[in-house]
């Protein structure tokens, strides 16, 4: 595996890239807005100058990662000759879909088409192509460049070498694979959802401040950052989707607090837009 190809270039997108290209992987990353490529660009460079700064990389090292990223508009581009294309696009199904038709359209015969959906289903969107056997969803968690795990969550028909190469992909990454077979929100987000959901409850009966329910849960069972803490920084409108998916397919437990609906009708996104539970403008 030499070319990696990143569909969407926002906050996973974008974290994905940098990491491939510091593996040593050839790294394509592609959106349909050029604004939402340069914010990208200015991010990698950001990490790269970073890295060098904390030993992590070289000078020298840094230009080559520099040099094995391209950047394009076009899904197309994208596409041809990698060995394998992640999608990270928001949590939209009908949105994947579409993506990976084009995607099964462009690629080579032999690349792998993974998603880096958190909680929908590898095995609906490899549907919609003709080699479900090579697709796959390969979740990754925010920060990517600093979390160490893969979801490695298999479809239908997805094939043991594909799942075998995305072990191989994810160890020369530095990362940890676990393999999760299929069922709304695999493993992490299930629990992860439940788990701020309900602080997001606890916050809206009174039964604590946002600081004290975040200290609690850091001090009380070692957690490194608080639930809401953690909610403002995935975005509380991915959050939302996250959680109607799950009340869609797991039931009533899941349903979306009333307060994360408010928020985010108010434009109240999380880190993203400067305001959640915390204010990140002050």
């Amino acid at each position: 595996m030499e070319k990696v190809s990143v569909i969407g270039s926002g906050t996973m997108g974008r974290g994905i890239a940098f990491s491939c290209a510091t593996s040593e992987f050839l790294t394509v990353v592609q959106d349909i807005s050029e604004s939402s490529l340069e914010t990208c660009r200015t991010y990698i460079e950001k990490q790269l100058g970073r890295s060098v700064d904390k030993g992590l990389l070289t000078v020298e090292e840094a230009d080559a990662a520099r040099e094995r990223i391209q950047y394009t508009t076009s899904i197309e581009e994208a596409a041809e000759e990698a060995d394998l294309v992640i999608e990270a696009v928001l949590e939209l199904m009908d949105l994947k879909i579409e993506i990976f038709k084009q995607l099964d359209q462009f690629a080579p015969p032999h690349a792998i088409l993974a998603t880096n959906t958190s909680t929908m289903s590898p095995t609906e969107i490899a549907a919609q192509t003709n080699r479900p056997s090579q697709c796959i969803a390969l979740h990754f968690f925010n920060p990517v460049p600093k979390m160490k795990l893969i979801e490695v969550i298999c479809g239908l028909e997805t094939s043991e070498e594909t799942i075998q190469k995305s072990f191989e992909f994810g160890k020369t990454l530095g990362k940890e694979c676990v393999k999760i077979n299929e069922y709304p929100g695999f493993a992490v987000s299930r629990m992860n959802c439940l788990i701020g959901n309900e602080a997001m409850n606890m916050v809206m009966e009174g039964v604590g401040s946002v600081e004290d329910i975040d200290k609690a849960m850091k001090l009380g069972l070692n957690h490194p950052m608080g639930p809401l803490e953690l909610a403002d920084l995935v975005g509380l409108d991915t959050r939302l989707r996250n959680m109607e998916y799950l009340h869609k397919t797991l039931g009533e437990k899941y349903r979306p607090c009333p307060i994360l609906v408010k928020y985010v009708k108010a434009g109240w996104l999380g880190k993203k837009s400067g305001r959640g539970f915390y204010n990140y403008s002050e």
